[in-house]
């Protein structure tokens, strides 16, 4: 299914290339887009950069903060269904704004074996389009979407998801990968 939707974004993308249309980063998140490159803290004191995963399929989740319910809850789901990942050639990976130091004591108490990547100052977060504006108790705020990104073998983008719910987004995501 992505593999198809990949292709049809990818001759949108080609088409709007010739013409001249310039990409603008909002415009990055689309399906057949370059996925921007990025370099970030794992917890196990790491830099993880997509180009070391040229080759493999890519599931890059931002996510609010760790160790809250939502999150854990979607954490949790991605590790039981790692092998399951594996086994389509992905790897896991979650962003979010929290140190190297707070995904650490999230990945030990939650028992967590995909990486978590610090964006602390939401460089990535912004480039990928998911610094957001957000309102609670009536009042405004910039924060991260829960959103996932799909990138493909060769660094583009196959697929977005955005606004997802915990629960049920891990499935989700396998699913649109089979």
């Amino acid at each position: 299914m992505v593999r198809k939707a990949l292709r049809i974004a990818t001759v949108a993308f080609a088409a709007a290339a010739m013409t001249g249309t310039s990409a603008l980063a909002a415009d990055m998140l689309q399906p057949g887009a370059k996925a921007p490159e990025f370099s970030l803290p794992s917890q196990e004191d790491t830099n993880v950069s997509l180009s070391q995963y040229k080759g493999k399929w890519v599931v890059l989740y931002f996510y609010p903060k760790d160790m809250t319910t939502g999150c854990t809850i979607e954490a949790h789901n991605f590790q039981r269904d790692l092998p399951k990942y594996e086994a389509l050639n992905a790897v896991v990976l979650g962003v979010s704004l929290d140190t190297v130091e707070s995904h650490k004591t999230f990945c030990t108490k939650d028992s967590l074996t995909f990486k978590l990547l610090a964006d602390p100052d939401h460089k990535l977060t912004e480039r990928y389009g998911l610094w957001v504006e957000k309102t609670m108790a009536g009042k405004r705020y910039m924060g991260v979407e829960r959103s996932t990104v799909v990138i493909d073998e060769n660094g583009t983008v196959a697929k977005v998801f955005r606004r997802v719910k915990p629960a049920e987004h891990a499935q989700q995501v396998l699913t649109a990968l089979g």
